[in-house]
């Protein structure tokens, strides 16, 4: 398992920001890892997409890696953010594009107004 959590940190560290999900940011294969993918190609996010479909040891070491039991996960700047729940909420709150701004992470800033009045 030692070799998989130094493949994820590598990853992790070597990406602004890295979404383990189920599937791909062009084909999400699970609600979840769509949700939060769709909000970030609607934002042009460039981020890191690692389908843990495609590796079991990936799949299971991530969980471990972060102590966090679901899919998907959120890492930005090396940090462990949350899942979809936690991503949804803070699209909402403004607190994702404040995280972002705060890391010199570039997104559409009106995109993410319009979800944000969407769901207002």
């Amino acid at each position: 398992m030692t070799d998989v959590k130094d493949r994820i940190d590598e990853t992790i560290k070597a990406n602004d920001v890295v979404l383990f999900m189920k599937g791909t940011k062009e084909m999400p294969q699970c609600g979840f890892s769509s949700r939060v993918a769709g909000v970030f190609n609607y934002i042009g996010l460039d981020f890191a997409d690692i389908n843990v479909l495609a590796d079991e040891e990936v799949r299971q070491g991530i969980k471990e890696f972060s102590d966090w039991p679901t899919i998907p996960q959120l890492y930005v700047k090396g940090e462990f953010i949350g899942g979809c729940d936690i991503v949804t909420e803070m699209t909402l709150s403004g607190e994702l594009d404040t995280l972002f701004d705060d890391n010199g992470i570039t997104y559409d800033k009106d995109m993410a107004n319009k979800i944000r009045e969407a769901n207002a």
